[in-house]
């Protein structure tokens, strides 16, 4: 397809989002490869412009514009996945294209909150935000691209993480609970661990696991697999419960968020309690390879000034 002889064959993937909401119009169940198609054919894009590949060989830029017009569509909740890789329009999506917009862009999404929140992420991700800024700005350099680019790609796994954790049975939980503590260092070996972690009643894991591979210090685990916020009533009783347990020190896990006043409370007693919340629970998943698997990564290189110096 021809744009001027300068520009990619494959638009921006802001292009795809209203075909894609369109394509989903009729209120069915579409899948991901009827999308993909609809939109090729609608854009006039050859086999050669499809299977055009990103810079590291693993996968399309058709394929990749198109599957990130749909994450930006699903976070504004337009359209929700109803199974993998097959996708239907809500009723917020409707309203939408009863609206008969000109262009859905992310501009135009900004206008839902929870598009918002996806965007500009967390206060933990405040650099990122920042990144962000600097790639809308056109000065920006390479590294400053590549870094925002970065932050938005984890923002969304740690998303889709969460989302998939709060979906696993209490068995799945506790295998995941221990393979994050084992893979953090703690607990000895796995079979250890695995002895030393129980499910609870409420479907959430406690136990007590070691704190170095010689056990020379335990640490209490409780782990909440909820979706409303943890109090201070939870931390209180947890922080009680150490005392029994012999155990100085004491990690509570959530799927949710804990309250301000549990945040305080821990900061106030004589006893070291971690609190980790569902953000830092996708974090640490990451960061330790659990429940993800790494694509493609790129070496950073600079020239080596100390190479060219002639003695």
């Amino acid at each position: 397809m021809n744009r001027g002889g300068t520009e990619l064959p494959v638009p921006n993937f802001q292009a795809f989002m209203l075909p894609w909401l369109q394509v989903l119009g009729d209120g069915d169940i579409h899948s991901l490869e009827e999308i993909r198609e609809v939109i090729a054919e609608q854009f006039h894009l050859t086999e050669n412009d499809k299977n055009e590949l990103l810079p590291s060989g693993k996968q399309s830029v058709f394929h990749n514009r198109v599957a990130w017009a749909g994450t930006y569509l699903r976070k504004a909740l337009l359209v929700e996945r109803v199974e993998r890789a097959r996708f239907r329009i809500t009723s917020r999506g409707r309203e939408v294209l009863a609206s008969n917009p000109g262009k859905i862009d992310k501009q135009f999404l900004m206008q839902f909150p929870e598009f918002v929140e996806f965007h500009q992420g967390s206060r933990r991700t405040r650099v990122s935000q920042e990144s962000d800024s600097v790639t809308a700005n056109e000065a920006n350099t390479p590294e400053e691209t590549l870094e925002a680019s970065y932050q938005e790609l984890r923002r969304e796994l740690a998303q889709e993480l969460l989302e998939r954790v709060k979906q696993c049975s209490p068995s799945f939980f506790e295998k995941l609970v221990v393979d994050l503590l084992v893979a953090m260092g703690y607990g000895g070996s796995r079979a250890d661990a695995g002895q030393a972690i129980g499910r609870s009643g409420d479907g959430g894991v406690d136990g007590i696991i070691k704190e170095d591979k010689l056990g020379l210090d335990v640490i209490y685990i409780q782990a909440k697999r909820w979706d409303g916020p943890v109090g201070r009533p939870v931390v209180q009783a947890f922080a009680g419960s150490l005392e029994g347990l012999r155990a100085r020190k004491g990690v509570l896990i959530t799927t949710s968020k804990f309250t301000n006043e549990a945040k305080e409370y821990v900061d106030r007693i004589e006893k070291k309690i971690v609190l980790i919340d569902g953000e830092r629970l996708t974090e640490l998943m990451i960061d330790h390879d659990i429940g993800t698997t790494k694509v493609v990564s790129y070496d950073i290189k600079k020239l080596d000034s100390d190479y060219f110096v002639e003695d």
